[in-house]
């Protein structure tokens, strides 16, 4: 197996020739990820939401809140913010996905989230950066904690995937934090 620490994880736009490998992964029904990025949503649901993005990224250029996580030339994945409201408070909401199963656990996706939080403070006027994920997802979570990340919220067994009740799990990290840790 490939040791995924040495390679080179690179946000940046999509491109044109990224939307077939991006398709090919994101409207597979039976994609591995689905596993773990909110799997109590329906399969139907999330495949046609996965379809009517697609056609939305064939549509438009690049935005400054999107970004592909290319690895080693390969994209694995996409990241995503959205402020939350009302606009103008300083609360971004990340995503993160790794569509690709071959680049997880090796670090990829600490690196990818890394750069976008950076990315997110450099650009935007966060203060308060925050993710949510349900309690099975250990990857995300450990992700997240290597970064500073904290809980902030828990709704307890909120979640139901394959008949097993999950908790809702949200984390934050204020700049300051960032910031602090950055300089120790």
């Amino acid at each position: 197996m490939q040791d995924l620490s040495t390679l080179p994880v690179v946000l940046r736009d999509r491109r044109p020739d990224d939307l077939p490998t991006m398709q090919r992964w994101l409207t597979d029904p039976q994609a591995e990820w689905r596993r773990w990025d909110s799997p109590y949503s329906p399969a139907e649901q999330t495949t046609e939401t996965m379809q009517a993005y697609i056609r939305f990224l064939q549509a438009t250029a690049p935005e400054a809140d999107e970004r592909v996580i290319d690895v080693d030339g390969e994209v694995v994945g996409l990241v995503n913010r959205d402020q939350e409201e009302p606009e103008g408070n300083g609360w971004w909401d990340l995503g993160i996905l790794i569509f690709n199963p071959h680049y997880w656990g090796g670090g990829v996706g600490t690196r990818a989230l890394r750069l976008w939080v950076q990315d997110t403070l450099d650009w935007t006027d966060a203060h308060t950066l925050t993710f949510t994920t349900w309690s099975g997802n250990e990857r995300m979570i450990r992700a997240a904690l290597r970064l500073g990340f904290r809980e902030c919220m828990r709704v307890r067994e909120a979640r139901v995937v394959g008949g097993e009740r999950f908790d809702s799990v949200r984390y934050d990290l204020l700049r300051r934090e960032w910031e602090a840790a950055q300089l120790s």
